[in-house]
C-alpha cells in the first residue's frame, strides 16, 4: 500500500484524481490544461498514480485515455474497516457530505480585453462602481487582507470578506458575507472566485459563488449576470449598461 500512501500525498495528484473522478476518461492534453503546470510536469504526476495502480489507461487509435481506478482505495478502506463498522463509518460520513454539501453558482463571460485590464476592472472603487450599481469595494488586495463592498446611498457596509487568494491578473479567491439588511446578513459566510483566462484577444472570466446552503435566498446571487454584462460593456466600450440594479440604486457619479 506504501505506492498508493504516497501517491495520494500529492496534492496535485489528488487534484488529478478528482478531475478524473468528474470526467473519466481523459487524454495528458485535456488534463493538463486544467493546471498551472507543463504537460511534461503532469504527465509524471500520472505516470506514479498509474504505478500505484490509481490510474489505468488505455488507447484509443491516436490517443491515449486516463481513468480513474478506486480499487486500491477500496482496498485500504477494507485493511481498517470491518463489516461491522462500515455501516456506522459510511453513516457518518454521509452525514458530514450532507452537512458540509452546498449550492454552487457559476458565471462565465467573455470580454474583449487583456487580463491585467480586466483584473484592474475587479478591484478598482472607481470602475467597480461602474457595474456594481454605484457601489465601490476597498481594500489592500493581498493575501489575508479585508475587504468591503459600499454604496454612497448605504448608512453600513454591503458586503464584506476576507481576500484568501491574490493572485494577479488570474486569481482571485474571497469569503463573502453580505449585510445590506438583516435576513441577508443572517445567510452567513460563503465564497466568491475570480477566475480570468486570456483565449487570443479575449478573457474568460468564471465566477464561482459557491458554500451557499441550499435555498439560499436568491437576492444573494442573483445581481451577478447584471454586474458581469455591465463589466463586460464598461470594459468593451466605455459606457454603462443600463440594469434593472443600476436604475434602482443609480450611479455613484
Amino acid at each position: 500500500m506504501e505506492p498508493v500512501f504516497k501517491a495520494l500525498a500529492d496534492g496535485t495528484r489528488r487534484a488529478l484524481l478528482d478531475d478524473l473522478f468528474q470526467h473519466d476518461g481523459q487524454t495528458l492534453v485535456s488534463l493538463a490544461g486544467r493546471f498551472e503546470m507543463t504537460r511534461v510536469a503532469v504527465a509524471k504526476h500520472l505516470r506514479l498514480l498509474e504505478e500505484a495502480g490509481l490510474v489505468v489507461s488505455r488507447r484509443r487509435g491516436r490517443e491515449k485515455l486516463h481513468y480513474l481506478n478506486p480499487v486500491p482505495i477500496r482496498l485500504v478502506h477494507d485493511r481498517w474497516v470491518t463489516k461491522y463498522t462500515e455501516a456506522w463509518a459510511g453513516g457518518l460520513v454521509d452525514l458530514q457530505r450532507d452537512l458540509e454539501a452546498g449550492m454552487e453558482k457559476v458565471f462565465e463571460i467573455y470580454i474583449r480585453t487583456t487580463p491585467e485590464r480586466l483584473w484592474q476592472a475587479i478591484v478598482d472603487p472607481d470602475v467597480r462602481a461602474r457595474y456594481q450599481f454605484g457601489a465601490r469595494v476597498e481594500s489592500g488586495w493581498t493575501p489575508g487582507s479585508s475587504y468591503r463592498v459600499e454604496h454612497p446611498g448605504a448608512a453600513d457596509a454591503l458586503v464584506e470578506g476576507e481576500n484568501i487568494e491574490v493572485e494577479p491578473p488570474r486569481r482571485l479567491v474571497q469569503t463573502y458575507h453580505a449585510i445590506w439588511d438583516d435576513t441577508i446578513a443572517a445567510e452567513g459566510t460563503s465564497r466568491v472566485t475570480w477566475e480570468i483566462e486570456p483565449v487570443d484577444d479575449t478573457c474568460r472570466l468564471t465566477v464561482t459563488h459557491d458554500e451557499l446552503r441550499e435555498n439560499v435566498d436568491p437576492h444573494l446571487y442573483g445581481g451577478w449576470p447584471m454586474m458581469l454584462s455591465g463589466l463586460k460593456t464598461w470594459l468593451e466600450t466605455g459606457a454603462e449598461l443600463t440594469t434593472p440594479g443600476s436604475i434602482k440604486y443609480g450611479s455613484s457619479r
